[in-house]
């Protein structure tokens, strides 16, 4: 057996090659053949791509703001979701007509659904000066319909796309708009209880607190005058008893004349009015000539006056009939005018009593006002405050809502971020799979192989003796010379015939790889158009 450690030599085992070239040539157009069979037999599965890129929008967001905050990858994740749908899938399904195919009447609607989710390929990529791209790609057996089915999908995107944005920004406005109403009718709830309690603490509330103190100590100060002025009023009531007590107690001498006592009668009178006039000057002095003890001393001066000049002319007149005067008419006169003086004090005291009494209600209720303002205070606060929270909320969500509606018509009029297709999806002129270089490549491989592998196997299992050096080295005996073979005609014809065969095998294993290599190079289905067209296969 040969000795797999000797030195390998190129001129061996080419000889070994064309000693059995047949062994390698007809596993390598073997194989030929079965790729180029498989080339043409499999089903082809074509892929057509479509590039979309993310525009931002086109008003600057300094100006409007996007409701729509959802990053590229969630929405288009989405996005997908609903392109993806089983609702979706099958109206794309019966608008292109796929899986109609004969091999495919016995395949189930879930499963027609769920390889139609596998042949599509969506991918979000950064490769444009930092926009947002993604590409979206698809795979069918047939190119033109791959190729409507991609773009189909391209469009549905963008379609779904302005959908997703305007339902984002109609939602955010309604609810917007919902809560506004809420905010609305709580805003308007508590100024009706602002208002109520306003009207209902009218006068005790915190900015009413300096006028009811201003009008406090006027009440006071108008209070102390009316107790001052009750206790001069008793204070002359007083006195004018005193005098009606003194004057009860004079009496008059019988011996006086006439004349004296007509003159003690008119200087009784004058002496009276002499003393009210006294008084109402030093009242004067205190009050003004409006005060109601001044008029009533000037009243009763009047009145005292009168009754002396009308005494006076009726004396001038009966001097001759009733030559004597009684002086008790004169008493009881007198007695009179100080009995109305004393009514009229008592009316007035009472007058002033009463004045007291309503001025000490007013100062009472002043001051129950004055003293119930820090809690109204506190109360208003409380009220206040609420009231300014939600003011300040319906505040922030008028100015949202004002913005959303702004949104909703940028939105509307495709201003915001959309998505432009770049390159749209182009017929595929070869198929995704089978991969034919790979096919290719692996025929070469496994003709080659087996060719080479059969060869290597004969060699290995051959014990004959086949070089000089394997004879040094089995019998040990040193090689003098070799003997060439001796080609008879009959083996000189064979070889020739061999040599052709080889050549036309050779040929035949090129034309296959050529061959093989067309298919690569300018598809399955071009190169049949071409072979249909001329070899009118």
């Amino acid at each position: 057996m040969q000795n797999l450690k000797d030195t390998i030599q190129i001129e061996y085992y080419l000889g070994l090659v064309i000693k059995y070239r047949w062994l390698l040539i007809i596993p390598f157009c073997i194989a030929m053949v079965v790729g180029i069979y498989l080339a043409v037999t499999l089903p082809k599965v074509y892929e057509a791509n479509t590039l979309i890129l993310v525009e931002p929008q086109r008003v600057p967001s300094n100006y409007v703001k996007s409701i729509v905050t959802q990053d590229i990858e969630s929405r288009i994740s989405t996005i997908s979701q609903q392109i993806l749908s089983r609702t979706n899938l099958e109206k794309i399904m019966d608008a292109f007509q796929l899986f109609s195919e004969p091999q495919h009447e016995n395949m189930f609607n879930e499963d027609k659904i769920e390889a139609l989710r596998k042949r599509i390929n969506i991918q979000v990529s950064r490769v444009r000066a930092g926009n947002d791209t993604f590409s979206i790609s698809y795979r069918g057996t047939h190119p033109q319909t791959t190729m409507k089915v991609t773009n189909a999908l391209a469009t549905y995107f963008i379609d779904e796309n302005l959908k997703v944005r305007e339902s984002h920004a109609t939602g955010t406005n309604l609810f917007l708009d919902e809560e506004l109403k809420t905010v609305r009718q709580r805003l308007a709830e508590i100024e009706e209880k602002m208002k109520i309690y306003r009207t209902r603490y009218m006068g005790e509330l915190p900015e009413q607190l300096q006028s009811n103190l201003t009008i406090l100590s006027r009440l006071q100060e108008q209070l102390t005058e009316k107790q001052k002025s009750l206790r001069e009023t008793r204070a002359m009531m007083a006195s004018m008893e005193q005098q009606m007590s003194q004057m009860s107690d004079l009496q008059f001498n019988d011996s006086l004349v006439e004349i004296e006592g007509d003159l003690g009668a008119e200087g009784g009178g004058s002496f009276e009015i002499d003393q009210l006039k006294e008084q109402l000057a030093a009242l004067k002095l205190k009050y003004t000539d409006r005060h109601p003890d001044v008029v009533r001393l000037k009243n009763t001066i009047a009145q005292l006056e009168q009754q002396n000049e009308a005494a006076t002319e009726a004396g001038a007149a009966e001097v001759a009939s009733e030559p004597e005067i009684p002086t008790e008419s004169m008493g009881i006169g007198f007695e009179n005018l100080q009995n109305i003086q004393q009514q009229e004090m008592r009316r007035e005291i009472g007058q002033q009593r009463a004045e007291i009494a309503q001025l000490m209600e007013q100062v009472k209720m002043y001051q129950q006002r004055v003293e119930n303002t820090p809690l109204r205070e506190q109360e208003l606060l409380s009220l206040e405050r609420d009231y300014d929270n939600i003011k300040d909320s319906y505040n922030s969500l008028v100015q949202r809502k004002l913005e959303a509606e702004i949104a909703v018509n940028m939105e509307k009029k495709q201003k915001g971020e959309q998505f432009r297709i770049i390159d749209h999806a182009a017929l595929p002129e070869k198929p995704y799979s089978p991969n034919m270089q790979m096919l290719f490549l692996f025929s070469v491989a496994a003709g080659l192989g087996i060719g080479g592998g059969l060869i290597f196997l004969i060699d290995f299992f051959n014990s004959s003796l086949k070089r000089p050096k394997d004879y040094e080295t089995e019998l040990g005996l040193a090689v003098l010379a070799t003997i060439p073979r001796l080609y008879q005609p009959r083996d000189k014809m064979l070889d020739r015939i061999n040599l052709g065969l080889t050549v036309a095998s050779l040929v035949v294993a090129a034309a296959l790889t050529t061959g093989f290599a067309v298919l690569i190079v300018k598809g399955v289905e071009p190169t049949l158009e071409v072979l249909r067209l001329y070899a009118g296969i």
